[in-house]
């Protein structure tokens, strides 16, 4: 075994689940699940991740059941995968079984895309998108997006009813009691980037001066009233993990938190409700959050943030052993292998984080956390990958 990643291969226990290692496939929009049904050549994928000994696979990200909650995602609108309807549960269960058979654990991503649909697609295109003020975001905000998307999405819309709030909460809470009803072994929720519940967190979309706007904790209520759904759904001993990100789509300078303080009164909530761990996702795991609080405080990531102010879990992810961020790679056509693993365990061994989430290389490569076990070298990534599933 390799010497600097033997601590990623001790075990983990989360609530009743047992990992066998530290491991994590961050979920990766896919685009290969028509009419939102995940086929044989889905469940294949997932089976050989966990046949290379990843740890722990949590899926791309997948439509709850509300009718809203997907549009196109660049390839076709049909192309995303749901957790609603016979044939697709039917489907997911077989996803399940095949990763069980490997040997693998499996969490499914909850996902409302919210103020990042695009109006009149998917497979409901006459509902209106779910937008908690009306606002997709800021105009002039630094975002990948196509200008022309970016200005017909800037057009403001109503604001979300308090009927729409509590359909999508229940729509959450029926899509977890139908994952744990497939197999699935735990729980994750999209909560970060732009979609439904970030745009509840960011004052930019939530306007709101109603219970579910107002200052950090209270624009936090929506999250945890999700999470307390899904929890209810579930159990008390399904994990949970629940993704969070500073940036947006919108805007990939946008911050939800300037400081410490501002940020555990959007996480405490959410912890309380019932998260298990907390996904933080950022574009690069090598930089700290808050370098201005000074001392071993001001070194950590935002994982390490997540975990010192709940107490929970958390799970770092960003770049991890490749040379560049996702939106590079996308420019440059790939990223090459990179030596900042070194960084990465200096961070973990310190106790900063608990999960180790990758992406890109994962997605390159099916086996690398068994390279990662046995000191073997790992591939570049190339943007082909994106366009298979490998």
């Amino acid at each position: 075994m390799d010497s600097l990643l033997a601590p990623l291969f001790e075990p983990l226990r989360i609530g009743s689940l047992q990992l066998k290692n530290r491991i994590v496939m961050s979920p990766m929009t896919r685009n290969f699940s028509p009419a939102g049904v995940p086929g044989e050549r889905v469940a294949g994928y997932y089976r050989r991740r966990a046949e290379g000994e990843t740890g722990l696979i949590i899926t791309e990200a997948v439509g709850i059941d509300h009718p809203a909650a997907l549009g196109e995602a660049g390839i076709g609108e049909s192309d995303l995968p749901h957790l609603y309807g016979e044939s697709a549960l039917a489907a997911w269960r077989h996803v399940v079984q095949q990763v069980h058979e490997a040997g693998g654990v499996v969490f499914p991503q909850l996902w409302h895309q919210g103020v990042m649909r695009h109006q009149g697609t998917g497979p409901y295109p006459e509902v209106a998108s779910m937008r908690p003020s009306g606002i997709w975001g800021p105009q002039g905000g630094l975002t990948s997006s196509p200008d022309s998307y970016v200005q017909s999405q800037l057009v403001p819309t109503q604001p979300m009813t308090e009927r729409d709030i509590a359909d999508v909460i229940q729509a959450y809470a029926r899509s977890a009691a139908h994952a744990r009803d497939c197999g699935f072994d735990g729980i994750a929720i999209h909560g970060g980037h732009g979609y439904l519940i970030d745009n509840f967190f960011w004052s930019v979309t939530n306007q709101r001066r109603d219970s579910w706007g107002g200052n950090h904790r209270e624009r936090s209520r929506f999250a945890a009233e999700v999470v307390r759904a899904i929890r209810s759904a579930v159990g008390p001993d399904m994990p949970i993990v629940f993704r969070f990100s500073q940036w947006k789509q919108q805007d990939f300078k946008a911050k939800l938190a300037y400081n410490p303080e501002e940020l555990e009164q959007i996480l405490t909530p959410i912890a309380d409700a019932g998260v298990s761990v907390f996904d933080a996702s950022v574009r690069f795991f090598d930089r700290s959050e808050f370098p201005d609080q000074g001392g071993e405080d001001g070194l950590l990531n935002l994982a390490g943030w997540a975990k010192k102010l709940t107490g929970c879990l958390s799970m770092t992810v960003g770049g991890i052993g490749l040379n560049n961020g996702m939106y590079d790679s996308n420019k440059q056509g790939g990223a090459q292998a990179s030596d900042n693993l070194p960084a990465l365990m200096k961070r973990f061994d310190r106790g900063e984080f608990d999960l180790v989430g990758v992406g890109r290389s994962l997605l390159q490569d099916p086996h690398w956390a068994r390279k990662a076990r046995l000191g073997l070298g790992f591939d570049t990534f190339s943007n082909e990958a994106l366009s298979v599933l490998n």
